[in-house]
């Protein structure tokens, strides 16, 4: 593994990070959550410009199913970003001086709604991009042979996460706050910190998990129709 992909993937799991932590507003309050959204943005930058020959792949190599359906969901998560960075912005308090006529409670559930999606969608991001991560797993332990009893314990574990996943997305409303409806029903920190971030992974798992074999789906679909 270089230096620079392992550079890039320490920024990547950074920005994951951060992303969950933007999350606790009603924890660590606005000064906290603004760090790090400036921050997660600073490396989205970064992202794109690593992966900038991405943007120079020419369309005719996008037209398979798969690559189509990365392509949709990479777009996806640019407008995603962008309506995030934009309503950040204008609700900002640091800028409050400056935006405050721009601000308001609409953009301010437009921003919950773009950060929800933003995790259902880098979730999904990422699902598609589980085979290459398993294989810097199994590089990174030594794991050079198959194992029925490993194999056994993964599966186990994915259906775990799967089923956590949905109770999860109950717990945090995930349906109301993606459709950006009203709603009082706001996770209470001072009960449970953890239990706030495990829900969140757990959905990001859940959605991970649905895009992969999702895809393993559409691969294997188009394997027996040639």
């Amino acid at each position: 593994m270089s230096s620079i992909f392992l550079m890039r993937l320490v920024f990547d799991l950074t920005a994951a990070g951060l992303l969950l932590f933007g999350f606790s507003y009603w924890w660590l309050g606005n000064v906290a959550h603004e760090v790090a959204g400036t921050a997660l943005f600073l490396l989205v930058i970064i992202h794109n410009l690593f992966n900038r020959r991405w943007y120079r792949t020419p369309p005719k190599a996008r037209r398979a199913s798969r690559e189509l359906f990365n392509t949709v969901v990479t777009f996806i998560l640019m407008v995603v970003m962008l309506v995030l960075i934009v309503t950040s912005i204008l609700i900002s308090n640091a800028l409050s001086s400056v935006m405050s006529a721009y601000g308001g409670f609409t953009v301010m559930q437009i921003h919950t709604m773009a950060a929800y999606w933003a995790l259902v969608i880098v979730a999904i991001h990422l699902g598609l991009r589980w085979p290459l991560l398993m294989g810097l797993a199994r590089n990174a332990l030594g794991l050079q042979r198959d194992s029925r009893t490993r194999t056994v314990v993964l599966r186990l574990i994915v259906i775990m996460i799967a089923v956590h996943g949905v109770w999860s997305s109950f717990e945090l409303g995930l349906g109301s706050k993606l459709s950006m409806q009203m709603t009082l029903d706001w996770w209470n920190f001072e009960e449970s910190v953890a239990g706030f971030f495990i829900h969140c992974i757990a959905i990001a798992g859940l959605f991970m998990l649905l895009s992969y074999y999702a895809s393993q789906g559409v691969a294997v679909a188009q394997t027996q129709g040639r």
